[in-house]
């Protein structure tokens, strides 16, 4: 009875013996820990296994499995890693371990489980790149002081290496920005910040890596817009220029002048240059600014609008001579800041009042040039006479204006060939003209006083080397017939004149002669009027012993220029007695006496 219980007994502890033999193939493993670099090609060992059974035993079987299980594949007891052109290993993307579990099965039945850990190698193989938002445009005052943070940039690397900072020092703007602490990015200011001279910088960093053999870098330029301060002072248009640096500009402010009469009053005054203008030297910011004489104003005289700088002149002038002029200084000062200031000086002076516009003699000037050779040649008109260009102002009584400007624009195609002197003589390029060239200029004469302008036009003829100047307009023939014209008048009219005064001498004699034989009767009766000659028709003429010219008198009846005038303080009797004297030599006068007959003689 023992033996069958036996027997079972034996066979059930055979049973379990096999069956522990058996999964004891499935043990002997351990946890896997290994290395790989990032960027390893596929099939990369990774690892192998030390479990007891046989992969190729079809009663044991592996499995990979885990998240990161799928960058594995086992060869037999090996594991290998498992990538593609697609698919690489890259430590910034995975991380720097992959995790994996290695189990084992026998008849389907879980034996055994393993950890598999690796770790991903880092390789130098990204490039820094800096923060999108660290390197964006910037926009600093001017006011901002040196050695202040400008701005901050921060790059980054994928492989985690330290990054150094510094600026390139080749750029234009570099002078301006520094890095004190390399590691930190921080930009400092190097140099004063100018919004009038540069309203823009640029700066170019460089992210350089500095724990690793390739040091690897990358650069940003960063824009700087240089915002306006208030630190500059009012300057009055338009703005001289006195010094000029490269992008340094000194400048002045300019002197204003203008002319009145004495007959204005209640006038608002344009200056030139004009207007009175100034703007703030913030150009920018462009504060309001608010004018005020500060002295010359003569007790009211002249007012300025305290918003425009427009000056007015309130009270007429009495006297040009005692107050020719006046001058005063402007101030012009910044609403929100009195203490930035400029001053400016605008200059009254008192003239007599302008009636006429200076004219030209002549709408045309007619020139002529000879080709040559030489530099420069004064323009001749005809008969080889220099010509000269100028206006008549009858507000002077020579005719001449001393503030006239001659000023001259090409009408054709002769720009910088002429110039016009402030004396009218126009000057030539000589050697740059050619025979039969011509050109037309208009010549400008600006009275500097009054503002008045006249116009005329110059035409210029090249004539070829040899040739004469004309000496008319007319030609030499025309000339020539009119000089013979003139001859023969001049001839006649002298012919003429000699018989003239022929003529007078010899009735001259003739009334001498009958003076002479008049009796003393006679005499008195021509004394009184009453000759047998001398008829009264209403118009009488008597023979007057006073006579004289006098300017002043106007005789409307004759106009012949002789004005005469009885002197009745003389009684009728001293003027028959006067009449009657003996004539002497220093009486005989050429009196010419007009004597009308009567109709009945």
């Amino acid at each position: 009875m023992l033996m069958p219980w036996r027997l079972f007994l034996s066979q059930m502890a055979l049973s379990i013996f096999y069956h522990i033999a058996k999964a004891s193939l499935c043990l002997g493993g351990q946890d896997i820990f290994a290395t790989v670099r990032e960027n390893s090609p596929t099939g990369e060992f990774i690892s192998n296994l030390n479990i007891n059974g046989d992969p190729g035993a079809s009663s044991i079987r592996l499995c990979l499995t885990g998240e990161n299980s799928d960058w594995f594949y086992l060869e037999g007891r090996t594991i290998r890693l498992n990538t593609s052109f697609s698919k690489t290993l890259d430590r910034e993307v995975l991380g720097s371990v992959l995790i994996a579990a290695l189990t084992c099965y026998e008849d389907g039945i879980i034996r055994s489980r393993y950890r598999i850990m690796v770790e991903i190698l880092n390789e130098n193989d990204n490039m820094p790149y800096f923060l999108e938002d660290t390197i964006q445009p910037r926009y600093i005052s001017e006011l901002l002081t040196v050695n202040s943070m400008v701005f901050t940039v921060k790059a980054r690397d994928g492989d985690g290496d330290t990054i150094t900072y510094m600026t390139d020092k080749s750029t234009a703007d570099a002078s301006y920005f520094r890095i004190d602490l390399p590691n930190s990015g921080m930009v400092i200011l190097d140099k004063p910040l100018d919004y009038e001279t540069k309203t823009q910088l640029h700066v170019v960093i460089y992210a350089v890596e500095m724990t690793t053999k390739e040091k690897y870098s990358t650069t940003a330029t960063v824009t700087v817009n240089v915002l306006d301060g208030d630190d500059q002072y009012p300057q009055f248009q338009p703005c001289a220029p006195v010094y000029e640096d490269g992008d340094h500009n000194i400048c002045t402010n300019p002197v204003y002048s203008v002319n009145i009469t004495e007959t204005d009053e209640d006038v608002v005054l344009y200056f030139s240059p004009g207007p009175i203008h100034a703007e703030d030297g913030d150009k920018d910011i462009l504060t309001p600014l608010v004018y005020t004489i500060l002295s010359g104003d003569d007790n009211g005289r002249f007012t300025i609008d305290a918003k425009t700088g427009e000056i007015s002149l309130r009270q007429r002038v009495e006297n040009r001579l005692l107050t020719p002029s006046f001058r005063l200084r402007i101030m012009a000062a910044q609403v929100n800041d009195p203490k930035k200031y400029s001053m400016a000086t605008a200059l009254v002076h008192v003239v007599s009042e302008n009636q006429f516009p200076p004219i030209f003699n002549k709408t045309v000037y007619k020139g002529f040039l000879i080709e040559s050779s030489s530099p420069a040649t004064l323009v001749t008109t005809y008969g080889n006479q220099v010509l000269v260009i100028q206006t008549i102002d009858r507000d002077f009584r020579d005719g001449i204006n001393p503030k006239i400007r001659y000023t001259m624009q090409p009408l054709t195609g002769s720009s910088k060939l002429y110039h016009i002197t402030q004396d009218g003589i126009v000057i030539a390029k000589t050697d740059r003209l050619r025979a039969f060239d011509r050109h037309i200029l208009e010549v400008i004469a600006t009275d500097e006083e009054s503002g008045e302008v006249a116009h005329t036009s110059v035409d210029i003829e090249v004539l070829q080397r040899g040739l004469p100047v004309p000496r008319s307009p007319f030609g030499e023939e025309r000339l020539f017939a009119l000089d013979m014209n003139a001859g023969m008048a001049g001839g006649i009219a002298a012919f003429v004149l000699i018989v003239a005064v022929t003529t007078l001498f010899i009735c001259l004699w003739l009334v001498k002669r009958r003076r002479e034989r008049r009796d003393p009767e006679d005499r008195g009766s021509v004394a009184l009027g009453k000759h047998p000659n001398v008829v009264n028709s209403g118009c009488p003429i008597s023979l007057m012993d006073a006579s004289y010219h006098n300017e002043a008198f106007i005789d409307y009846e004759y106009s012949s220029g002789l004005y005469t005038k009885i002197d009745d303080s003389l009684p009728p009797a001293a003027r028959t007695f006067e009449s009657d004297r003996p004539v002497t030599q220093q009486d005989m006068l050429p009196i010419l006496v007009f004597q009308k007959k009567h109709p009945s003689t």
